[in-house]
């Protein structure tokens, strides 16, 4: 499963982030392109239980890894 939030202000990718998180997957695929973004997006999935791992896209794009 994968969020494109890329090209968004916040709190459009927090938003988009917990709408996924509703389903409970294992895994989710989160796209950002500020650090902003990447902060809150982290903050919000580790209140939720995952384990985030962050890293660099492409151009300045990152992608998140989110995992129970």
């Amino acid at each position: 499963m994968m969020v494109d939030a890329r090209g968004l202000g916040c709190p459009m990718p927090v938003v988009m982030t917990q709408q996924a998180l509703k389903a409970s997957p294992a895994e989710l695929t989160v796209l950002v392109d500020n650090k902003t973004a990447v902060e809150n997006v982290t903050r919000f999935s580790e209140s939720q239980g995952y384990k985030v791992s962050v890293k660099p896209g492409d151009e300045d794009d990152f992608v998140l890894q989110l995992s129970k």
